[in-house]
């Protein structure tokens, strides 16, 4: 059986998207002024459900397109220590736990773009992640999207090629979010639960009988 999760405000105390990019202005990577107030408008929109995923990503994946990888692979590692370990729930890792020992299959599915969040996964010790893939051309970073982006109903898509390719089900599974943007997967599992619920998930979740849980 499967068992998936959200990544940001569901396994982790924060965005890890957001999260880099105030790292970023504060390395000085980027533009502090600019960036800073472009990062806050598109987590606002993505909590209102009004993100244009498309604008976003132009914007999130550039400055791993722009700089150095090297420079910015070290500066990732320094943003998985800083920021990304302490906001790990402990909660969390007991629920992965608890699904492990049933045998089940665990994935995260995250929008967040696969450079930030591949560190991440592994050290939840996740070995099957879905999230939205930056472009590769000859092993350098385009700024471009490669495929869906993993969010909203591309999140069911990204999901339905992964359980083909690898002759799973989605029946018996389970998926736990936070966010009212994951409700088109939400609505495909055996079992929704809603952690940590922003207002619009939770008045759904509790309308319609879902688990509600809080790994806070």
């Amino acid at each position: 059986m499967l068992a998936i999760f959200d990544l940001d405000n569901t396994l982790i105390g924060g965005d890890s998207d957001s999260l880099w990019g105030e790292f970023l202005v504060e390395k000085k990577v980027v533009d502090g002024e600019f960036y800073g107030a472009e990062n806050q408008r598109f987590y606002d929109e993505y909590k209102a459900g009004t993100l244009d995923i498309f604008e976003f990503l132009r914007f999130s994946l550039k400055p791993i397109a722009d700089n150095d990888l090297d420079k910015m692979l070290e500066l990732r590692k320094i943003f998985i220590q800083e920021r990304i370990q302490k906001i790990m729930l402990p909660k969390a890792k007991v629920l992965l736990d608890s699904h492990r020992e049933l045998g089940h299959t665990l994935l995260i599915i995250t929008a967040t773009n696969h450079f930030v969040t591949q560190p991440i996964a592994d050290l939840f010790g996740v070995e099957h992640l879905l999230a939205t893939n930056p472009e590769i051309v000859n092993g350098k970073y385009t700024g471009n999207v490669d495929g869906t982006p993993c969010f909203r109903e591309g999140k069911v898509t990204r999901l339905a090629a992964w359980i083909e390719e690898r002759h799973e089900t989605l029946d018996g599974s389970w998926f736990y979010s936070d966010s009212h943007n994951d409700l088109p997967l939400l609505k495909k599992v055996t079992t929704p639960v809603a952690v940590d619920a922003d207002e619009k998930l939770a008045e759904y979740a509790q309308e319609n009988g879902w688990k509600t849980l809080s790994l806070r």
